[in-house]
Parts: structure tokens; sequence; C-alpha cells
């Protein structure tokens, strides 16, 4: 690996991802920055930060899902510690953004969480917020400080071209409304028409099919949505395209959540791949031969080499 000589970038990692978190420092050419994180016996953490950051640009990798409220009082403490440690910038590096989905009031009484941790990192002392595919665009207004959006779907739309998935017998299709503009991106790279499949949910983790709008008969489709949680919204859509005719469905998400048996039911789906990168990172037993696992390792390494340096972060969202 090329090493990357400024002493004033470092890149640390928390609990949630060191996986990801080597790849981004092996893509930068660095080492990862020397620090613990530790419990006491009554469950508080305790992070010691083991260098020195006094005048740097710090980057802080942490994935927010599960345990999710530990993963992100890990990355508050760090943020903490590291403002006390007089680091000139700290960066909150979140692959995947937990409490997305709690974005306005739906209904009276209602708390908006995504922006009460947007609020809570900010006041930790983070002065930038990094992350790929918010479950909603409009969350960078929760944010006061500088925020780089990065996107996962050029890593997946290569990863289809290079599969051949392109072309004429291709249909891109969304399993909500919600992401139409997510499917007209995918079927630009892949010169693909979109189908719409509407969804609604009788409770937060019930998935009903109503309605489904394109041609999907004789076609090799592709699902495509940011997150995949319990996998009730993919494996329902992948069925209702299999009964409207068509000849292969394939799926490709960003952030593979998978909680209780997702897995089980991804097996047992008449989906021929799920394609996911590595912004939550799996254990073993989750990748499945029909799972394949992208990592986004030099997607990030290459946006902080850009902030770090002050240059441009937008051509990577080609």
């Amino acid at each position: 690996m090329n090493s990357y000589l400024d002493p004033n970038l470092k890149v640390f990692s928390l609990s949630s991802n060191r996986e990801l978190a080597g790849q981004i420092a092996d893509a930068i050419g660095l080492e990862l920055g020397k620090c613990s994180v530790a419990r006491f016996s009554d469950g508080e953490i305790q992070i010691h930060i083991e260098e020195s950051v006094r005048g740097c640009d710090v980057f802080v990798v942490q994935s927010t899902n599960a345990p999710v409220n530990e993963h992100l009082m890990e990355l508050l403490i760090m943020v903490d510690a590291l403002k006390r440690a007089s680091a000139k910038s700290i960066t909150a590096v979140v692959p995947y953004y937990a409490y997305a989905r709690s974005d306005r009031k739906a209904k009276p009484r209602e708390p908006i969480t995504s922006k009460l941790v947007a609020n809570l990192l900010q006041k930790a002392g983070a002065t930038r917020m990094m992350t790929i595919d918010f479950h909603a665009p409009q969350l960078q207004g929760f944010f006061n400080i500088p925020i780089d959006h990065l996107v996962g779907m050029p890593i997946l739309a290569q990863y289809l071209l290079d599969q051949q998935l392109d072309g004429e017998d291709i249909v891109v299709v969304t399993p909500n409304h919600n992401g139409v503009s997510r499917a007209r991106k995918l079927a630009e790279y892949l010169h693909a028409p979109i189908a719409i499949i509407d969804k609604r949910r009788p409770h937060p983790d019930e998935v009903e099919i109503t309605t489904m709008v394109g041609e999907v008969n004789g076609k090799v489709c592709i699902l495509i949505d940011d997150m995949i949680n319990t996998a009730d919204t993919i494996t329902l859509s992948a069925k209702t395209l299999v009964e409207n005719g068509a000849k292969e469905v394939y799926a490709a998400v960003t952030h593979p959540i998978l909680s209780e048996n997702a897995i089980e039911k991804i097996e047992r789906a008449p989906i021929k791949e799920l394609i996911v990168t590595n912004t939550i990172k799996l254990p073993e037993e989750k990748r499945i031969d029909k799972l394949t696992y992208l990592s986004v390792g030099e997607l990030i390494g290459e946006a902080i080499i850009r902030v770090h340096e002050e240059k441009p972060v937008s051509v990577l969202f080609e």
C-alpha cells in the first residue's frame, strides 16, 4: 500500500465495523489511529485515545447499526474526547445512520429522532459529517455543519454492469413509491426501464403490496432500495414480480441491516442474488451464498482524502 505522508490526517475506528475501517485506512495509505473502547462493570463506556491528535483532522468511523444505542454512545463519547484533546476538526464517518426513518411527525406526539441524533453529534463536538445513502436525502437539513452525503449507487451499478445485467431485458424496480428517483438513477446506468411496486405499512414492520406499475413479464428484474431490515418488503416484492411473469429477480441494497430472521426469508424468496455493501458489518452466518458483499472502503477513503486536502467530493457521485 502507498503511504499517506501527512501526519495531520488521522482515522480512528470504534467497535461497529473495524473491517470497513481497515479497508478505508488501506485505501488512504495509513495506519488506523490507536484507541481503546472498554466497558465498566455496569456497562458504562470508557474510551481512551492512545496518541496525540492536537491540531489534526480526525475522522471517526462508526456505523450506528445494532446494538444501535451502544454504537451511538461510543461515537458521542469519542467525539467529546477528541474535542477535549484539541483536534483541529472532527468528522463523524457514519456509513449507516440510524434513526433515519424517524424524520418527521407522521402522527401526533411523535419524536423526530433523526434530528435529535444530529443535534447530539453536533453538541458533542463533531465539525463535519460523512455518510452513505441517508434513508431520506433531506436529513442533510438536520445538520448545521458540513455534510458529505456519499452514494452507494455507482458501486452497485458497476457490479451489475460487470455481470452484464443491463439493456432492454432488464427492468429496475423500486419496492416503494418513495424510491422512484433512486430507481431512475440506476436505470440510467443500466439503460433500462423502471417499474414501481406500491406498498403500505399497516404497522411499522409489516408490509402489504397494493399495486404494481410497469411491465416485467419475461424480464430480469433488479429491485433497488437503500436498506433491508426485516426483508419483508424485498421478499414480498420479489414474489409479486415472479407472479407477474418476471424471469429472474435480483436485489441491490446499500445497507444490510438484516434483523431478526431476514436471512431465512431471503433464502426462501425467489431472489437469485442479493447485492449489498459493507456499510454494516455482517457476521459470517449471514453471508449466505446468494449474498454478494461489496466494499465502500475505497469510496470513503477517497472522500476523506478530498475533504482533508480541501478538494471537491462531488466527483465521487458518478
